[in-house]
């Protein structure tokens, strides 16, 4: 029992099939990504969304969920005539867990009416975020300001970066896989051709793929202007960021990998040769041992720069940020390794099957055994990834991250189902599969036969009277319709005789079509697992989602004054004494803070300063400090404190008596 190799034409109508669906497939789930959703959310802003102040703010301040990178013109704010009135120049107030960023307003008087804060970054695992809300002054207006309808990471220039990523998580399955599979299952592989083409195809698809991102960053992140790819000012700056950084890594490593393959097709393939004849009675094993360690150069070197180009990807995505990144950057390396060696040699076995004479049944029990380990690392890697990113049952089903991990896994469970099938068929591959030896035989055989059959199309063209020896030397005239019926019959004979030694056997006919079933799924699986590093995580969307549903209107907040005193003692002189701090309406929004400060005997204590934060600890908020007018000998005030969320809050006084006298009081207040 041998197996050649059936013209693309064999393959027919079902692989066109399979490739138009899963082709229609994909383009819906990348459709989908585009506009990608960005990891880093806005989870609060000073003023809130729709916040109507009594009078204009100082400046304008953004909280987000992780950290991002912003610019100078990052955050804009427009007037209702959409000029700008901000100072463009960025400040980082971060503090702590607390990523913050915000701008001062102009100086002078602001009108009133309605004003719009446009803003745009880029989070910490490469993907772009930008939205934009109104705050208005003494009442809401009119405004002439237009935000553009396409979101960052959308558009052309976003399916396109999309494509680009899909095609680079690809081309490293087949590189990676195809190179696993020759050196782990089927070291004659290397010389085989069709399985040569598919790894450097995968290379090609690869290197492409990157250089693609490359220039697409720029506009990705920015203008979303599919020319601005060619601006070299904004391919610099891509180069100066942790993912520009990770793509010209990935391509330094390509060359790494080219030298790999290199070695792989050329000294390797013929140490596998050699290997073959010299397998006689008597003959030493030196070609043995040097081709043993040969393999395990390749293997080691080949790991290494998998491993190398796999981190490209855990350096700037999901990994590189959130929870315990040191542990996650690891775990996503091997979930990486564990995908390439199942899909990757998944297709390998597929083109082996339908574009080699003939595949070594040892080949496929030993991929089935290097498939069922990548499942297991798969699934261990798999749960930590998820528990990680989604956090919580209510996110796995409410959030659109957690729908699509629903959707991956009902896919990977579904290609593991089908290939629980093709371990059955290379059972029995293995139960009645013939031996190598038989099947060069056999090899052999056909090629005899072709030769015979050929000779005779030739012979058929002399005439019967005229003997060959008798033929003059110069060469005949062949009718050419003779010639091309000749030609059709003998492509139809080859045909025929693959098509018969393809069916005879019931196992390998099986295992094609199995192989050729988890190929089809593998691709949708990847395609659905481009999308989802595309899309907020869920703990981080339902955090956000939690975070800006509790920020309602203060007009509609509910909550009381909060009113408290409380002693303080700088340790000075006439350092003791109490603060008095009052809060109205005492409800998330605006609110207004008066402060009293007495001495011992309750008359007003003239201090040097006041000072005033507030710390929401449960949503790790905070210190916000609140910037304190003083009104008279003791009395402080401020008329527009914004308190982003209800909650319980600490409140922090500080109270300075002297130039070195100074102490802090706080107190935990329920504000609604």
């Amino acid at each position: 029992m041998t197996a050649t190799a059936p013209r693309f034409g064999t393959l027919g109508t079902p692989l066109v099939r399979l490739l138009l669906v899963t082709a229609a497939l994909l383009g819906t789930l990348l459709a989908g990504a585009s506009p990608a959703s960005a990891h880093a959310a806005l989870t609060g802003s000073n003023p809130k969304d729709g916040a109507v102040l009594a009078t204009a703010p100082r400046d304008v301040t953004l909280t987000f969920s992780e950290q991002v990178a912003m610019g100078n013109d990052s955050i804009r704010v427009l007037d209702p005539q959409s000029k700008r009135v901000d100072t463009a120049q960025l400040r980082d107030l971060s503090s702590g867990a607390v990523v913050q960023y915000g701008v001062s307003l102009q100086s002078g008087s602001l009108a009133k009416g309605t004003y719009t804060v446009a803003w745009q970054a880029v989070s910490a695992d490469s993907h772009p975020v930008a939205g934009a809300f109104t705050f208005s002054i003494g009442a809401p207006s009119q405004t002439a300001v237009t935000l553009p309808k396409q979101q960052a990471g959308g558009g052309l220039v976003g399916t396109l970066y999309g494509i680009a990523r899909y095609a680079a998580y690809g081309g490293f399955v087949v590189l990676a896989g195809g190179a696993a599979f020759i050196l782990a299952c089927w070291r004659k592989g290397a010389g085989e051709r069709p399985l040569q083409r598919l790894i450097v195809r995968g290379w090609v698809t690869l290197v492409a793929a990157t250089l693609a991102m490359l220039l697409l960053r720029n506009p990705y992140t920015g203008s979303g202007e599919l020319p601005d790819a060619l601006d070299l000012g904004g391919l610099k700056a891509v180069l100066e960021t942790k993912t520009g950084a990770a793509l010209v890594s990935r391509l330094l490593l390509l060359g790494a990998a080219a030298l790999f393959l290199a070695v792989l097709f050329g000294a390797y393939a013929r140490r596998g040769t050699e290997t073959d004849q010299t397998e006689q009675p008597g003959r030493t094993d030196k070609t043995d041992k040097s081709g043993s360690d040969l393999a395990f150069g390749l293997g080691i070197g080949g790991t290494v720069v998998a491993a190398g180009i796999a981190g490209s990807w855990a350096l700037s995505e999901h990994a590189s940020t959130g929870l315990q990144p040191g542990i996650a950057m690891p775990v996503d390396v091997l979930h990486m390794l564990a995908v390439a060696a199942w899909l990757g040699g998944l297709v390998a076995v597929l083109v082996a099957l339908y574009r080699t004479r003939s595949l070594d049944r040892d080949a496929v029990l030993r991929f089935s055994r290097l498939a069922f380990l990548s499942v297991i690392v798969l699934t261990l890697t798999g749960l930590y990834q998820s528990w990680r990113q989604v956090g919580s049952w209510s996110a796995l089903t409410g959030t659109s991250y957690g729908q699509l991990l629903l959707i991956k896994v009902g896919l990977v469970a579904v290609l593991v189902g089908v290939a629980a099938i093709s371990r059955r068929w290379t059972t029995r591959l293995a139960e009645s599969g013939t031996t190598e030896e038989e099947e060069r035989e056999e090899d052999k055989e056909h090629k005899e036969d072709e030769e015979k059959d050929e000779n005779k199309a030739g012979t058929e063209t002399r005439t019967e009277d005229e003997p060959e020896t008798k033929r003059e030397p110069e060469p005949e005239t062949v009718d050419p319709e003779r010639a091309a019926q000749l030609s059709r019959q003998q492509v139809a004979l080859a045909t025929a005789r693959r098509k018969r030694l393809r069916d005879a056997d019931p196992a390998r006919t099986g295992l094609r079509r199995s192989v050729l079933a988890e190929a089809g799924v593998a691709v949708v699986l990847l395609a659905v697992t481009t999308v989802l590093t595309s899309t907020e995580p869920g703990r981080t969307a339902e955090s956000a989602a939690q975070a800006n549903g509790s920020q309602a209107p203060a007009e509609t907040a509910p909550g009381k004054p909060v009113d408290f005193t409380l002693d303080f003692d700088t340790g000075g002189e006439n350092g003791k004494g109490t603060v008095r701090m009052n809060a109205t309406p005492g409800r998330s929004g605006a609110n207004a803070l008066r402060i009293q400060v007495n001495g011992p005997d309750g008359s007003p204590l003239d201090v040097p300063e006041v000072k005033v934060s507030f710390t929401l600890k449960a949503q790790a908020i905070g210190p916000l400090p609140a910037r304190l007018d003083r009104a008279a000998p003791g009395r402080w005030g401020a008329d527009n404190i914004q308190i982003p969320l209800p909650g319980e809050w600490q409140i922090l006084l500080t109270v300075r008596t002297s130039d070195i006298d100074q102490t802090s009081v706080e107190k935990n207040v329920k504000i609604g």
